[in-house]
């Protein structure tokens, strides 16, 4: 069948617009009846509307790959497989596109991370990524199929549109009997309607041919006037009813969908033919105006929706600035890791609270997001592995001094063995945590080395060795103390303090078992009776030395106090990372709690000392 070429000078030619995908595109709003200034004017909108159209679905097809970028690799394989097997699987393929763009882009991001897995047999991600492989191969085949039935129902439905054409044009030009033909012409006009899309690149040049045949058929046959009036009525009714649908269209709350739908009645509008020539201006008049309602209201939705854009950028600017300054600080416990790990999350909580930014700063900003937050976790990635290589060190020095006393554990040289277990002792207290798993067993071997030598110390002790005389001395010290009444002199006070050390330094070594007990009875009195003298009552005192300032005193308590609350934080860090640990870090907790009261009571009298200086 010969293609049919419409004379030039009898079509008004149309501005091109703007047309979507295959699967998608319908028949354009402009209507051919109209006036040529009408034609164009109208075609400006419709052209206006489609850009307008495509650009929403480009910022939803963005905020959709978006919305990917916190999924894991099982929720997006996962996704790809719902979307495969639901209905309209074969009208979603740029989000089928999308969720497999995100899917590699995790895994390539995940395999940079990991590296050393990545030719290993137990390659944690092979499984799922073959999984992946095989729905994905799937996908494309049973989409390959449905777009090659498309095409072919189109170009069937081209030929269709192209024989009706020539039915019509052989009725155009042979028509003699305008009641008998005019039934053959409705029925060519159903048929018309029924015979669906056609491939985009032959839309325009068939439908400006079939229109021009029917304005022909209008009016160059000879057709009866009440048929043709019937007809124009018909098309008046029809036209009238896409009025009122565009009209309530305009009370939808729902701007987007009432754009669409609005579309679809543009549609349908052009596969009628004309009005009376009276009515033509005013039927369209009030279909465009009732369009024109509907694109101010979509404009304005648009308007309104990027000054929320610009505030949401505004306020992920702020969260933004928030981790880089968290980011950037300087750490030195676990505690504060932990308590700046939850600040994190709260940020990023209310983050996920925040709708979109611009189009254009979106993926920025999130980009810098995502930046601060992975260099805030790397430093705390480095801090613990650091640590981790501190205790261990640790572990290797206590070690150490536990062969030392268990080499010395033996000796029956008593004098030179004790001196050497106590400076054995104050070492192992001044090395920092090791590892908790460790600690316990450690501990128990070191102290039982040291049991073991002083109980036989103890046993074969000499006369002038009374180690149970010298625990009753000492008893009796602590006694006098805390009968001691303080006096109003504190140069009378420090006096008596310097006396209660220095006999307490003559008194020789007590039973080892008994040693802690006595210490602390003794620091304890000392503390009560002499609180600003503390610093000197410590039994390995300073004898022949002047007594130390108030404020050296209470900056030295301040200094423990402070080491004391960094050791406790880090063992809660290690407690956190096992299961039952919740009585040991609640200990930790309440000891962290009494320490930084005691903090405050010491830097209030440090501060009362300075001023009284």
């Amino acid at each position: 069948m010969s293609e049919t070429i419409i004379p030039e000078k009898t079509v008004e030619v149309v501005s091109d617009v703007e047309i979507k995908e295959p699967e998608t595109v319908g028949e354009p709003v402009v209507d051919v009846k109209a006036k040529p200034e009408e034609v164009k004017a109208e075609a400006e909108e419709v052209k206006e509307k489609v850009a307008d159209e495509i650009k929403t679905e480009a910022e939803e097809v963005k905020e959709k790959v978006e919305n990917l970028a916190d999924k894991s690799l099982a929720e997006l394989s996962d996704m790809f497989r719902n979307l495969k097997e639901s209905a309209d699987s074969m009208l979603r393929s740029k989000e089928a596109e999308n969720i497999k763009s995100a899917f590699y882009k995790l895994l390539g991001k995940l395999k940079g991370e990991n590296p050393e897995e990545q030719n290993s047999l137990n390659n944690p991600f092979e499984a799922v990524e073959e999984n992946f492989k095989a729905v994905y191969a799937d996908y494309k085949k049973e989409r390959a199929d449905y777009n090659r039935e498309q095409d072919a129902r189109r170009e069937e439905n081209l030929a269709k549109k192209k024989a009706i054409i020539e039915e019509l044009k052989a009725m155009v030009e042979n028509n003699d009997d305008a009641s008998a033909s005019f039934p053959a012409f409705r029925e060519l006009q159903n048929r018309w309607r029924e015979a669906g899309p056609v491939p985009v690149t032959a839309y325009r040049d068939i439908n400006d041919t079939y229109q021009f045949y029917v304005e022909k058929f209008y009016d160059m046959v000879k057709i009866s006037r009440d048929l043709r009036d019937l007809d124009f009525q018909k098309n008046l009714e029809a036209k009238e009813k896409f009025c009122e649908a565009a009209e309530k269209l305009a009370e939808n709350e729902n701007v987007v969908n009432a754009f669409h739908e609005l579309q679809k009645l543009h549609e349908q509008w052009k596969e009628f033919g004309p009005v009376a020539k009276e009515k033509r201006d005013d039927i369209w008049n009030r279909f465009k105006a009732a369009t024109a309602v509907i694109n101010k209201r979509y404009q304005a939705h648009f308007e309104e929706q990027k000054e929320e854009q610009v505030a949401n950028l505004a306020a992920k600017q702020e969260l933004c600035e928030q981790v880089e300054a968290i980011a950037a600080k300087e750490v030195v416990s676990s505690s504060e890791w932990n308590e700046l790990s939850r600040q994190i999350e709260e940020i990023q909580a209310k983050w996920r609270t925040i709708g979109f930014a611009t189009r254009k700063d979106n993926q920025k900003i999130y980009d810098r997001f995502r930046a601060a937050c992975d260099q805030f976790y790397s430093r705390k990635r480095d801090y613990y592995a650091g640590f981790k290589d501190s205790m261990n060190a640790n572990l290797d020095k206590k070690m150490a001094i536990i062969e030392k006393a268990e080499a010395l554990k033996s000796s029956t040289e008593w004098k030179k063995a004790t001196d050497q277990f106590i400076e054995l002792q104050k070492e192992w207290k001044e090395i920092g945590a090791v590892p908790r798993k460790k600690s316990e067993q450690i501990w128990k071997r070191f102290r039982a080395a040291c049991d073991e030598f002083f109980a036989e110390r103890d046993k074969n002790a000499k006369p002038e060795n009374d180690f149970y005389g010298n625990l009753k001395a000492k008893k009796k010290i602590i006694e006098e103390i805390q009968a001691y009444v303080p006096s109003d002199d504190a140069a009378a006070n420090a006096d008596a303090l310097r006396e209660f050390n220095a006999r307490w330094q003559e008194i020789g070594h007590v039973p080892f078992k008994e040693k802690d007990a006595v210490n602390s009875a003794y620091r304890a009195a000392v503390k009560e009776k002499f609180p600003l003298q503390q610093s000197s009552s410590r039994p390995a005192g300073r004898p022949g030395k002047a007594p130390r300032t108030e404020k050296e005193q209470l900056m030295d308590k301040y200094r423990a106090l402070q080491q004391d609350v960094t050791t406790y934080e880090n063992n809660i860090g290690f407690f956190s990372a096992s299961k039952n640990s919740e009585p040991l870090i609640k200990q930790m907790q309440e000891r962290i709690e009494q320490a930084k009261a005691e903090l405050k009571q010491l830097e209030q009298k440090i501060r009362e000392t300075e001023e009284e200086a």
